[in-house]
Parts: structure tokens; C-alpha cells; sequence
């Protein structure tokens, strides 16, 4: 039994002016957990919230142009902008105990199974 997660796709229109950006994710699965690996170039601890609504885990990361004092781009390259994706999580995840870290703008979510979807040995008996 595999947990399922599939990406939500949404049409909502946001009234913030500033660019967001779909992070690029990896997902793992071992026996007890899955684990989502989000680039999030620029957040932080204090600048992403997770949010886990019904069946929908929602990561969002807020980033701020930092330019150095007295100057003004005259050329970017990559525009500074926000992060938003969301997932649809099945019910063999464990919700109470997700976790989640970020460090060098890679937002680490340890999404642990619940003991019905982890493999269990069958024991084989003489007959």
C-alpha cells in the first residue's frame, strides 16, 4: 500500500503583484515516511508557511528583492519572487506528525506513514 500525493491543480488568481513561482520538488519513499524536497531559493525559516487543510498541503515562501543601498538594477537576470505549490495528501499519511525544516533554501517535509500503509513480514508457517 503506497500513499498516493498528487500535485492540485489551481486556477486561483492571486491580487498580489509580485511573480510566483511553482517550486521544483523530488519525493522519496521509504518504509515509514515520504519525503518532499522543495527549491525555495531565498526563504527562510520565518518566511515559508505550510498548511495542511482536508487533504491539501500547501507550501508557500515569501521572498524579498534585496538590492545594496543606493543602487537601482539596471539589468536582472532572475527576479526575486514567491513560491506556492499544494498537494493533495491520501489518507495514509499521518498528519499529526509532519515535519518540516528548511536550510540553503530547500524546504525538507517529512511526511510520515501511518502504520496501516508501512510494509509488515508475514510470517510463514509450517502446515
Amino acid at each position: 500500500m503506497t500513499p498516493e500525493i498528487k500535485e492540485v491543480e489551481t486556477t486561483v488568481e492571486h491580487t498580489q503583484p509580485i511573480r510566483t513561482y511553482t517550486p521544483r520538488v523530488d519525493i522519496f519513499e521509504t518504509d515509514d515516511n515520504i519525503v518532499i524536497l522543495a527549491d525555495m531559493p531565498g526563504i527562510g525559516e520565518d518566511s515559508v508557511d505550510i498548511t495542511l487543510e482536508k487533504n491539501v498541503l500547501s507550501i508557500e515562501g515569501y521572498v524579498e528583492s534585496v538590492y545594496p543601498e543606493n543602487y537601482t538594477p539596471a539589468y536582472t537576470e532572475y527576479e526575486a519572487a514567491n513560491y506556492r505549490r499544494s498537494f493533495t495528501l491520501s489518507n495514509l499519511v499521518d498528519r499529526d506528525n509532519i515535519a518540516a525544516t528548511v536550510k540553503d533554501g530547500v524546504l525538507n517535509l517529512t511526511l510520515p506513514k501511518t502504520i496501516e500503509a508501512q510494509p509488515r513480514k508475514i510470517a510463514v508457517q509450517a502446515a
